[in-house]
């Protein structure tokens, strides 16, 4: 009978979960500089040596992979940098069951002596892994966003996860790739930091968001998607995208414009309108997706007759009352929006990296090019400047500014508050930037590496560097053949097609029924939601308060039932995600619990209390919104 080896018992598990792992775990290579040993350790269990250094304990690994596990706090997904022999992973899944973890490790022959060496069957078949193995360093933003929004077609789907990820690191590992690792933990970093801005832009703009959502409505119902948009290039994928952004360097472009709009389909961003219009050339598309009323203020005095708007439908909604030729929407990207879109329109996705510029690169993408040439894209301050030289911020400065508030008080303010600091600039050397424009340069790397397919050009050797993005001249873009004739016969064609399909009479007169259905199925259920949750918190905070009292308060389990059936009754609801947007973090509620941890139970019932009235509250607040909207709407025929 032949011996059954390790790798007998966990190759067949790999096979089955991780099919694409398999394929590089088959590639047998040489190990390099690297020397690795196996030795037994004191306690029996096999330790790892490489280069004459112990990557495990000599005594007893399983035990210091457990010491590691111990150390693990948070509630997000378990990054272990360096897997080694997998001790710790091991013990982190045995201790946090729930959590998913990412395996990263650089050495690829690293994994496949684990495998060889030990059963780790429970490992791979019980728990949610997820591996990163060598290549590029910012793949562990993709397994970050497989989190987020895992696949329809995972064996085990995984809740989104917002909690911060916490690490197991294999320091010994870690030092044979100083560099790659620092790669990988600068992209967490990023990723952690973004969900910081996030959480800090939805307190500071969240109800403005729901009320602009509530007066855009009926925008949802009138206005084709993106969709529409998509490979509209057909087979000119030849054509170039020229996207302006709205950095310092545009200056410099501003006097070839005009040609530049003779070659390229010309996608501009909403605070660039300005100086696109002045250098005499109407952009074939604007991207308007800020929800603040000073993001309107752009296009004050600022005519774009012969120019799309591409809006998100949280805009301050004025944007979709400004005369362009024509409005597009993307796919909105909160709940409240998607709700109404996925029952009427679906308009297409559009990435999200928090500033419109990113959203207006997705878009060229979209429209199915395989060059965008860029410009304005400085994601830094290039001589200490934040924008074009007339942008409005300037304008709005110049204007308001005083003997004790001079302009330059504000831009030092500008370049302050984002926490500054000096990294790589295009040209080589250092330039400054920001958190914020950091996170930006970071969604273009990763979105950049997704789409290989694409060629990206930058116009200006001033900027932050950018992986994926390359340094090309002014020269090499206008010698490219003119195809304005041929842009315009494409995009004429295109929305003649929407002219006849999206806003013919019936299908208008169904978006209308499907809307209206929509609408009420939204209004009933947050006003349902609405009464759960103040029963729920009234019963809750009455069995806190009596628990306080006598420790064996009657009727908790019946208490504790409801509760459970409400949740239930919530979790089924079809608007639960439009009444939970607003939702304030539970970890702000549990700070201000005044039951010790000591007494779950008591803490349970004052955590329920607090969380069905905030439910309770938002769910109002939404109401309150749309109700006014739609009474609105029954006298003056709009919403």
């Amino acid at each position: 009978m032949a011996l059954v080896t390790p790798w007998d018992t966990n190759i067949p598990l790999i096979q089955k979960k991780f099919p694409g792992l398999m394929e590089k775990l088959g590639n047998q290579e040489p190990a390099g500089d690297m020397d690795l040993q196996m030795e037994a350790s004191t306690a029996g269990e096999p330790t790892l040596v490489i280069n004459g250094i112990h990557i495990h304990s000599r005594r007893d690994p399983v035990r210091e992979g457990r010491r590691q596990a111990e150390t693990i706090t948070g509630q997000g997904p378990i990054i272990v940098m360096g897997f080694g022999l997998g001790y710790a992973a091991e013990a982190a899944a045995l201790q946090w069951p729930d959590r998913p973890l990412i395996i990263v490790e650089r050495h690829k022959e690293m994994l496949r002596k684990a495998l060889e060496t030990r059963d780790l069957g429970k490992l791979l078949a019980e728990h949610t892994l997820i591996f990163v193995l060598g290549g590029r360093s910012d793949a562990i933003i993709g397994a970050l966003q497989l989190l987020e929004n895992p696949s329809e077609h995972q064996d085990v789907v995984l809740e989104k996860n917002r909690g911060a990820p916490s690490f197991l690191r294999n320091r010994a590992l870690m030092d044979l790739d100083t560099v790659w690792y620092a790669d990988v933990e600068r992209h967490i970093n990023t990723w952690v930091s973004r969900d910081e801005v996030n959480m800090a832009t939805l307190r500071r703009f969240g109800k403005r968001w729901v009320r602009n959502l509530a007066r855009n409505m009926t925008a949802i119902r009138d206005l084709p998607g993106v969709g529409c948009l998509a490979g509209c290039l057909g087979n000119h994928r030849d054509i170039p995208v020229f996207l302006a952004a709205a950095g310092p360097s545009l200056d410099g472009i501003a006097p070839f414009l005009p040609e530049i709009a003779e070659r390229c389909v010309v996608v501009g961003v909403d605070t660039s309108l300005r100086l696109l219009l002045k250098a005499g050339i109407d952009p074939d598309f604007i991207l308007s997706v800020d929800p603040q009323y000073w993001n309107i203020r752009h296009l004050d005095r600022v005519p774009g007759p012969k120019t799309c708007l591409i809006a998100e439908s949280a805009v301050y909604p004025p944007a979709l009352r400004h005369p362009f030729a024509r409005a597009f929407l993307c796919s909105s990207l909160f709940p409240l929006g998607r709700f109404i879109e996925d029952r009427l329109d679906p308009k297409g996705c559009l990435g999200a990296g928090g500033s419109v510029a990113t959203t207006a690169w997705d878009f060229a993408r979209v429209l199915g090019t395989s060059t965008i040439w860029i410009a304005g894209l400085d994601l830094s301050f290039p001589g200490l400047k934040t924008h074009f030289k007339g942008a409005l911020f300037e304008e709005r400065a110049i204007a308001e500014s005083t003997r004790f508030d001079p302009v330059e008080t504000r831009s030092v303010m500008a370049l302050r508050d984002g926490r500054p600091f000096w990294a790589p600039a295009v040209q080589g050397g250092s330039v400054l930037t920001d958190r914020r424009l950091s996170l930006y340069a970071a969604w273009f790397e990763s979105r950049i590496s997704q789409y290989p397919g694409i060629q990206n050009y930058r116009l200006s050797d001033d900027g932050l560097a950018i992986p994926g993005m390359m340094r090309a001249s002014m020269e090499a873009l206008l010698a490219l053949p003119k195809r304005r004739e041929t842009i315009n016969r494409l995009l004429g064609t295109i929305f003649a097609r929407v002219d006849t399909d999206f806003t013919s009479p019936e299908h208008a007169a169904q978006r209308g029924t499907q809307y209206e259905t929509a609408l009420r199925e939204l209004l009933e259920g947050l006003k349902n939601i609405h009464a759960l949750a103040e029963k729920a918190a009234d019963l809750a905070e009455r069995a806190y308060r009596t628990a306080k009292v006598r420790a064996q308060a009657p009727g908790i389990q019946e208490t504790l039932k409801k509760l459970d059936k409400t949740n239930q009754a919530i979790t089924e609801s079809t608007v639960k995600d439009v009444a939970g947007f607003l939702f304030p973090p539970v970890t702000e509620l549990e700070a201000n619990l005044e039951s010790p941890p000591s007494q779950p139970l008591l803490r349970y019932l004052e955590l329920s209390s607090k969380l069905y009235r905030s439910l309770a509250e938002v769910a109002r607040y939404n109401l309150t919104v749309l109700s006014k909207r739609t009474t609105c709407r029954g006298k003056r025929g709009m919403v």
